[in-house]
């Protein structure tokens, strides 16, 4: 199981619920050797697993949006994975719909949208997948809140992500 230290959390709490969830996913990426791989994935359990997606999911779409994220290779962690079902039963249901509807386009154009690009073949992409625009807006407007209850969640179940050591 991974630890994490009670003072760092409390520490980490008091920034404020991103800094509070970044404490888990820094310790779960240091666990990883700094990168997920089918090599090291089982050891995270699914609320870890979940929480790390969650992370790739909002640091991707707030810099580059969908086609980024899975330019970048997180389009099969996220969309292969009960990731949208698992922050569904935490409560963020914005942040699970979002998924399931991006997982539809992502499935019908998986091909094209993980293929090797160019940096004008990558830019046309934006182009080519507008369909991702207003996922991603709602993605803008639901992230805080949502956020907030993932981080609520988690604090209430403490053990499901790591283990909080003195």
């Amino acid at each position: 199981m991974i630890q994490i230290a009670e003072s760092k959390m409390v520490e980490a709490a008091e920034k404020g619920m991103d800094e509070f969830l970044k404490v888990f996913t820094d310790a779960y990426l240091e666990a990883l050797g700094g990168d997920i791989t089918a090599e090291n994935m089982d050891l995270l359990n699914g609320y870890q697993h979940t929480l790390l997606a969650l992370r790739f999911f909002s640091e991707e779409v707030n810099q580059g949006g969908f086609v980024q994220l899975i330019q970048n290779g997180y389009g099969g962690y996220l969309f292969d994975n009960p990731v949208a079902k698992a922050l569904k039963l935490m409560g963020a249901t914005g942040l699970s719909k979002i998924l399931y509807k991006a997982k539809e386009i992502y499935d019908a154009h998986r091909a094209e949208l993980e293929r090797e690009t160019t940096d004008e073949e990558f830019a046309a992409m934006y182009v080519d997948f507008e369909q991702f625009d207003e996922l991603e807006e709602k993605f803008f407007y639901t992230e805080e809140e949502e956020t907030r209850i993932i981080a609520q969640y988690v604090d209430e179940n403490l053990e499901d992500f790591a283990d909080i050591v003195a």
